[in-house]
């Protein structure tokens, strides 16, 4: 008797673990319990995840002050900003602007420091050729004068000749003359000499005018006007005589003077 009631309690044990493990709630026999299902919806993007990212990277970088959550833009990782890795850190864009500000002065003065030494150039060309302009016409003008001077001494040294003083007087005109002038004069030298002292002649001229024909800083053509009071055994109280004798002359390029290459007279 006793065997049998453990066996039933024994069973009624076993069809209680039964239900309990099939979902039943104990003491309702043969009905299983429920569970209670929630459903959980993700939360959908209003814009394509893509769409989302460009806009968040071109828009700015909010100051954290004004951001809600600040832990909503730090990594759990404990890694690096957000904002510094997807754009330039807080206060760059001050900087660049001001590295732009203090570049667009030094890029002016660069400029302007250009065109200055550019004008400087052009005005020191410009003096430059001025200068040598202007130096050239007065070397010009001053080896014309030269030649000029040159011209008259040598004209009044070919007429003014004297028995008394024959060998100087010849000596300086040798000594004033080049080229084919000098070489003709010498060759003829004893003859002048000859002549001048047999006809006892004493003749001192001076230049009545004289001109540049051509000239430049080597080379030059005057026109000399001369009279000379002539003595002699024939006018032994002198006769007045007038000459116009053309000079060509040349500058030598050792001494700088200017000497007589060609002698004649024109009248």
């Amino acid at each position: 008797m006793t065997g049998a009631k453990e066996e039933v309690a024994m069973q009624a044990r076993r069809d209680h673990t039964l239900k309990v493990i099939k979902g039943a709630k104990p003491g309702v026999p043969g009905r299983a319990s429920r569970r209670r299902v929630v459903p959980r919806q993700l939360p959908t993007s209003v814009a394509p995840i893509e769409d989302l990212l460009e806009r968040l990277d071109r828009e700015p970088v909010e100051d954290p002050a004004e951001v809600d959550d600040p832990a909503e833009f730090e990594d759990p990782a404990g890694g690096d900003d957000p904002a510094s890795v997807d754009g330039p850190p807080q206060g760059a864009g001050d900087a660049g602007a001001a590295k732009a500000a203090g570049d667009a002065p030094t890029g002016r003065r660069r400029l302007l420091v250009g065109l200055l030494v550019a004008v400087l150039a052009a005005t020191l060309a410009a003096a430059g050729t001025t200068g040598h302009r202007w130096y050239v016409h007065q070397a010009t003008d001053q080896a014309r004068q030269e030649a000029l001077a040159a011209a008259k001494q040598a004209s009044v040294n070919f007429v003014s000749v004297s028995a008394a003083s024959v060998d100087r007087d010849t000596q300086r005109i040798t000594a004033g003359a080049t080229g084919d002038f000098k070489e003709e004069f010498v060759r003829g030298q004893s003859q002048v000499r000859t002549a001048v002292v047999e006809n006892k002649v004493d003749s001192r001229g001076s230049v009545l005018r004289a001109g540049l024909v051509s000239g430049d800083r080597r080379r030059a053509v005057v026109l000399v006007a001369v009279d000379a009071t002539v003595k002699n055994v024939k006018a032994p109280q002198g006769r007045l005589s007038h000459y116009r004798i053309q000079l060509d002359m040349v500058r030598d390029q050792d001494s700088g003077r200017w000497l007589v290459s060609r002698l004649q007279f024109v009248g």
